[in-house]
């Protein structure tokens, strides 16, 4: 177990989670191996399938204490909150929103355009930092296609027209996406975008980032009282956080894709921190998502100038005020929605 800020982070795959008092008991095996008060912690993340005491969870409930479980390779399962707070008047809102295609376009629309741009400037930093270690030319050419490919998105007319243009800017990203990486190319070859299961170390990685800003997102867009499962550009589905997969669009490439290079390019992960099962998936080892997570968490904690607000402010903070302005947005306090533009 490991606890980052004010998330409790139980990694181990056999840990069962109890509740003493105002405290959450960890036990591996029946054995004691750590305890929090539950007054510290906003979140808690468990990796493992033993599962948690109904004490708990309703202790948890009670104090808005999320609890969320994925499996010991980072798949999402399930996540467990008391009542989300918030103005009903703003999801009345959000819901009638989601049913005016003109408005359900244009949001859509900003979230795509903001991940196809921060797309392409992560490409235009790696050709201005490392022009000598990569194929600059084709990396820049995958710039110039992504840049085109903004004009095609702002003049989309329609959602399924908007996710065809998705499509084909996320393949040029991820066809030149294996030149960011620079060190350890022998055990990070990226061949393409895989999932279900991920095929490959870096595939692995990204999956598993994904998963974590997912879950920030979603708990961003409860605490502002927006309902995480009811999007515009993903469709509705029982248990899918569908806003929180329009909302991790504009942040994936400078939040999670940047973070993963960064893991293997400082060499902070290696090839030996991965398995490979007998079906091709490859999972991370228990030791390895450990060193993730604490990154993760001080990549959450460094600080960087909001390109809407212009104030400064940790990226762990970049979810929460994607979903305060969008919130601002449809009560019609702001024009559009502001997307998180990084360059």
């Amino acid at each position: 177990m490991r606890k980052l800020l004010n998330t409790l982070y139980v990694t181990s795959e056999n840990s069962y989670l109890g509740l003493d008092g105002e405290n959450v008991v960890v036990y591996d095996d029946k054995k004691e191996i750590g305890r929090v008060p539950l007054h510290n912690l906003e979140g808690i993340v468990s990796f493992g399938y033993r599962g948690t005491s109904p004490a708990l969870m309703g202790a948890c409930a009670d104090k808005n204490i999320s609890l969320c479980y994925l499996t010991p390779q980072g798949k999402f399962l399930a996540r467990i909150t008391g009542k989300i707070k918030g103005n009903v008047i703003l999801r009345e809102q959000q819901f009638l929103s989601c049913k005016d295609e003109t408005i359900r376009l244009r949001i859509a629309k900003n979230c795509i355009l903001g991940k196809v741009y921060n797309a392409r400037w992560v490409l235009e930093r790696a050709v201005r930092d490392h022009s000598m270690q990569i194929d600059a030319e084709a990396v820049k050419t995958a710039s110039l296609q992504l840049k085109s490919f903004l004009d095609y998105i702002q003049n989309a007319k329609s959602i399924d027209q908007l996710r065809g243009y998705e499509g084909e800017a996320a393949s040029i990203y991820f066809g030149v996406f294996d030149e960011l990486i620079l060190q350890q190319k022998k055990d990070f070859i990226f061949q393409g975008r895989n999932k279900r299961p991920p095929l490959d170390n870096v595939n692995a990685m990204l999956s598993f980032v994904y998963t974590l800003l997912t879950n920030q997102i979603t708990s961003a867009l409860e605490t502002v009282g927006l309902d995480p499962y009811v999007g515009y550009m993903h469709t509705d589905r029982p248990g899918r956080a569908s806003l929180s997969l329009d909302l991790i669009e504009e942040l994936r490439a400078v939040m999670a894709d940047r973070f993963v290079l960064s893991l293997i390019n400082k060499k902070i992960v290696n090839g030996k921190d991965f398995t490979r099962k007998e079906n091709g998936a490859v999972l991370m080892d228990t030791e390895s998502r450990k060193k993730l997570l604490s990154e993760w968490q001080n990549k959450k904690k460094e600080m960087i100038t909001h390109p809407y607000l212009k104030e400064k402010m940790e990226w762990g903070m970049v979810p929460y005020v994607q979903a305060m302005l969008l919130a601002r947005f449809l009560r019609g306090d702001l024009d559009g929605y502001p997307v998180f533009l990084w360059k």
